[in-house]
């Protein structure tokens, strides 16, 4: 089947707007997107996406989405694209952590805690900014709280259950309703040599029976989205332990003072925010 892409460029500015917009809108199509630079000395930035059919269609709700004819179109030669994508989606420096693919392993510094994590089928690679903003909280709060347990609710590719587990050897519970994504996870733990202290589960919402094994918990990381933070403050907050923390991601800046908001009106306590590229990461106790 013939693949082609829509693609638009920018200043840094303008992509990234653009980008956020699709990456919103295309959550759960499943429509590959990429922005990559493609003039460092004038910073132009490429928004691309990618599609196997219906490129027609695509193209007029994308000019919907951000304004008539910004995009240009192209079909692309039958090549491995995995292969193509692995070979330019660089490493990402995170506070201590280094997260790479496969292919950036003689990259790694000595200093670095590396986190191997290939593009593929669940979500978080370290560089969205909700990600990266979670790695940084994270390293912080282990090493200023010490938590003997953990739990990364919506883990995807696990990699912010790994991170914990890199820094502390403690239990660490990945949770996610997406069955591929715990088969992603769990692999990616053994694969990273913390298999044996994070634990995964197929769940949703807190009703699975593994929550009563580690209830409650002194860190809870949740990267999900701004509307299901909300509605699962109650629950989050009934989980986590005396002088627990909890870092939420996941949130545009738009929606930071909503999120936190529901938050405090369960008795919890901001501590920090972070904003990386658009999104907010924050520290409630």
């Amino acid at each position: 089947m013939t693949q082609s892409r829509l693609f638009f460029s920018a200043d840094k500015a303008e992509a990234e707007r653009i980008y956020n917009i699709l990456e919103r809108e295309f959550e759960e199509d499943g429509f590959p997107l990429a922005i990559t630079e493609i003039d460092e000395d004038r910073q132009i930035f490429e928004v691309s996406v990618y599609t196997e059919d219906g490129v027609t269609e695509l193209a007029a709700r994308i000019d919907t989405l951000v304004g008539a004819d910004r995009f240009e179109s192209e079909e692309l030669p039958d090549i491995d694209w995995v292969t193509h994508s692995l070979e330019g989606l660089k490493p990402v420096r995170a506070g201590r952590f280094f997260v790479h693919g496969s292919h950036d392993r003689d990259k790694i510094e000595n200093d670095d805690i590396a986190i191997e994590i290939d593009a593929g089928l669940a979500f978080g690679t370290g560089h969205h900014g909700t990600t990266a903003g979670c790695l940084e909280m994270i390293e912080e709060i282990v090493h200023g709280e010490h938590p003997t347990n953990a739990l990364d609710l919506g883990t995807g590719s696990a990699v912010l259950a790994i991170a914990i587990a890199k820094l502390a050897p403690i239990p660490v519970l990945a949770t996610d309703i997406d069955p591929v994504a715990i088969t992603v996870a769990a692999e990616n733990a053994l694969k990273n040599g913390v298999g044996e202290h994070v634990i995964t589960a197929t769940a949703e919402g807190f009703d699975h029976p593994v929550f009563r094994s580690y209830t409650p918990f002194d860190l809870i990381v949740a990267n999900i989205l701004a509307n299901p933070l909300m509605e699962l403050a109650p629950a989050l907050k009934s989980h986590l332990a005396s002088n627990g923390s909890i870092v939420l991601s996941g949130i545009l800046d738009s929606q930071h003072d909503a999120v936190l908001a529901a938050y405090q009106a369960q008795g919890l306590t901001h501590q920090k925010t972070l904003h990386r590229e658009g999104w907010v990461t924050i520290h409630l106790k």
